[in-house]
């Protein structure tokens, strides 16, 4: 029976006869188990940012735009041909199965001016209900009502880049500011949402009610048109009925035959997100896994060590077999060293890979998210690394013959 205790006694000796080449040997584990935990850390830190962004920009969505206009042969792009228009939104929010919120979106750049201050942002023309879809919150204020839609009421909700550039420290409520040469009052400011994945501000926008922008700020020749309608389906199981409820509807509202060209186009966000979001997954595992190949190159390292080891110590190997140790005692003991060399070079690779995954962190460049699972990965990896490359040396170690052991100078 193999008395294990000793065993691992004398292979820790062992290392420590030879402190300086058994830290060698293992800097290959350690580089190896460092660079996976950061990398992992780095994709699993990105997947996570863009699940926030995706999320900020609201859940469960389809966004209708108006056709693209064609001007000298050359197509414009999406939105460009006003064909979407107010009663399009309120039939779909009507008619439409598995319907949640629908609002109606248009958009123009506009100077914004209070007192010896000016801006320039995007002005979103909309009704309450699109807060709601895209995950907008009001902190401060409220928001539009029926009568304001109704009325073409000239009142505003901000985001905190423009309370900040216009106003400074001061409360914007009920603050009066022009949009053009248009007054607006101040109703409402929306929570803090930051930048997003495309670093974009989502602070720095203006909302006003839809009819007001269509009558009073952006002037337009196809009345009552809108650039884009947002629609918010009650969960993902019913986004395809509505999507097809919206098509044909759509489709009868614009008299567009069977085999004619849709003049609107429908973007299912929720597939756009999974994609995205699968994509970012894909990355993550991609990055680990390249980390990986320097973990095997650790363990080819420990192996070429452990072969030169068997090589130096045959001497050693044939005293111990003349004393009584077989072939088991002497396989396990040079498994044991492999082993030790590798998890001891993951422990030390864990420990600078999450202080170097915490300094990236820190230096801003991007988002890393280090988990419980990343680690006891590298670890358990190293550890395999470990076994995996030390058996053939320790397999070759048991098979010398005592005799011609004892004989090698």
């Amino acid at each position: 029976m193999i008395d294990f205790k000793s065993t691992l006694k004398m292979a820790i000796v062992s290392l420590k006869i030879n402190k300086m080449r058994s830290m060698l040997t293992s800097l290959g584990i350690i580089i190896g188990v460092s660079a996976v935990i950061i990398m992992l850390a780095v994709g699993s830190g990105a997947s996570k940012k863009i699940a926030k962004d995706m999320e900020s920009m609201g859940s469960n969505l389809l966004m209708i735009r108006s056709a693209s206009a064609t001007s000298g042969g050359v197509r414009m792009g999406s939105g460009t041909k006003p064909t979407l228009t107010l009663k399009d939104s309120e039939a779909i929010e009507k008619y439409c199965r598995g319907i949640l919120a629908v609002a109606p979106y248009s958009s123009e750049a506009k100077q914004l001016t209070y007192g010896n201050q000016n801006w320039s942002t995007t002005i979103g023309g909309t009704t309450a209900s699109y807060l709601f879809i895209r995950n907008y919150e009001i902190v401060s204020g409220r928001n539009f009502v029926p009568e304001d839609i109704k009325n073409n009421t000239k009142v505003a909700i901000i985001g905190n880049t423009i309370a900040t550039e216009l106003f400074g420290d001061m409360d914007p409520i009920n603050k009066t500011m022009r949009i053009g040469n248009v007054p607006f009052k101040i109703v409402g400011l929306l929570k803090t949402k930051g930048q997003n994945g495309m670093g974009m501000d989502q602070d720095d926008l203006v909302f006003i009610p839809i009819t007001t922008a269509q009558k009073k700020v952006f002037g337009t020749d196809f009345p009552g048109t809108v650039k884009m309608i947002n629609v918010k389906a009650q969960n993902s199981e019913v986004l395809s009925i509505a999507e097809e409820d919206i098509t044909e509807l759509l489709k009868t509202r614009h008299r567009i035959g069977k085999n004619q060209e849709n003049d609107f186009e429908i973007r299912n966000l929720a597939e756009m997100q999974e994609t995205i979001k699968s994509s970012a997954k894909t990355m993550s595992i991609l990055l680990g896994a390249i980390a990986s190949v320097s973990l095997l190159v650790g363990g080819i390292g420990i192996m070429n060590i452990m072969l030169v080891s068997v090589t130096e110590r045959t001497k050693e190997i044939g005293i111990r077999m003349a004393i009584g140790a077989k072939a088991s005692d002497i396989r396990i003991q040079f498994l044991i060293e492999s082993f030790l060399l590798s998890i001891i070079g993951g422990i030390v690779g864990v420990i600078l890979g999450v202080l170097g995954a915490k300094i990236v962190e820190l230096t801003g460049a991007m988002t890393v998210a280090i988990s419980s699972g990343s680690i006891a990965l590298s670890l358990g990896f190293s550890g395999a690394i470990g076994v995996l490359f030390g058996y053939y040396p320790a397999y070759k170690a048991s098979l010398l013959n005592p005799i011609d052991a004892l004989r090698y100078e």
